[in-house]
């Protein structure tokens, strides 16, 4: 029998889960929690099979409840289970540990299936979550542009893209304006940009510059 732990703070979405696992032969949901506080305290004191972890939530969200679950308890198999494939909540969850991710359009046997299947030590990831891990690995192998910076080059871009004059960028490294104009010059060059403000708006783009 496996045992799961349902952690979502909708009570319907709860009700529903819980009805349809309760028919299989060998699934169980051995309890509930309605946040992600509640969730992680129930995920160490019972510490079952599978956990399925919504992701926003009040008191405590599912990646901070997914972080803290795995730091006390590395071999706990947690399944994402949300409506949000947006980027900033995808990849947080897949980098705090989660074993898989499926969203809750998924019907209830597919729900039953990615439990299973993630208890037998596979990952099931839902295929338009799957297409944007993709898209990112695909995207790190390719070379950038800013690959070709060096690291002076680099430091003159982020002062630049704090707003500071060719002046006061030398100022700041100790260095002639001569040899910023230089930096500066190479840096549109190796961006392909044909200004400052474009070579701004890549560098945030790109997460040189913290906005």
């Amino acid at each position: 029998m496996i045992r799961v732990l349902l952690i979502d703070d909708h009570e319907m979405v709860r009700l529903g889960v819980s009805a349809y696992l309760a028919a299989q032969d060998d699934i169980e949901v051995i309890a509930e929690a309605d946040n992600g506080l509640v969730g992680y305290h129930k995920a160490l004191e019972l510490k079952p099979d599978i956990i399925l972890m919504d992701l926003v939530m009040d008191t405590m969200d599912g990646i901070e409840s997914t972080q803290k679950i795995l730091a006390e308890w590395p071999e706990a198999k947690i399944i994402i289970v949300t409506s949000f494939i947006d980027d900033e909540k995808v990849f947080p969850a897949l980098e705090a540990g989660a074993k898989s991710y499926i969203l809750k359009t998924s019907s209830a046997k597919e729900i039953a299936e990615a439990i299973r299947a993630t208890y037998g030590g596979d990952e099931v990831i839902g295929p338009e979550v799957s297409e944007k891990v993709l898209n990112r690995d695909s995207q790190a192998q390719q070379p950038q542009l800013h690959d070709q910076l060096t690291g002076r080059e680099l430091e003159v871009l982020s002062l630049l893209a704090d707003g500071m004059s060719n002046q006061e960028i030398a100022d700041e490294l100790f260095i002639t304006l001569k040899t910023v104009k230089t930096h500066v010059s190479n840096i549109l060059s190796k961006l392909e940009v044909s200004d400052r403000t474009q070579a701004t708006i890549y560098a945030y783009q790109h997460g040189l510059k913290e906005k």
